[in-house]
């Protein structure tokens, strides 16, 4: 069973890794939407990812990785 402290870190990474994507998708121009097509997800899944809603796969973060120009540790170096 997870603890308040483990879910706290959790989040904390979510949000790392979120702000990560979309300050990257923000450097290249494109929107949500956009980022969705090249990685094959859908756009809105894309905001949940940048907002820390979701608990990514390790395929979805190296399908948007990939979408970004980037590997998966250029985005979770934080």
């Amino acid at each position: 069973m997870p603890t308040l402290q483990s879910m706290g870190i959790n989040k904390r990474i979510l949000e790392q890794f979120g702000k990560r994507v979309r300050e990257e998708r923000l450097k290249r121009g494109i929107s949500q939407e956009r980022l969705g097509e090249l990685a094959r997800v859908h756009r809105t899944y894309v905001g949940m990812i940048e907002r820390a809603e979701k608990n990514i796969t390790l395929t979805n973060m190296e399908k948007i990785a990939r979408a970004l120009g980037k590997r998966v540790s250029d985005l979770v170096d934080f």
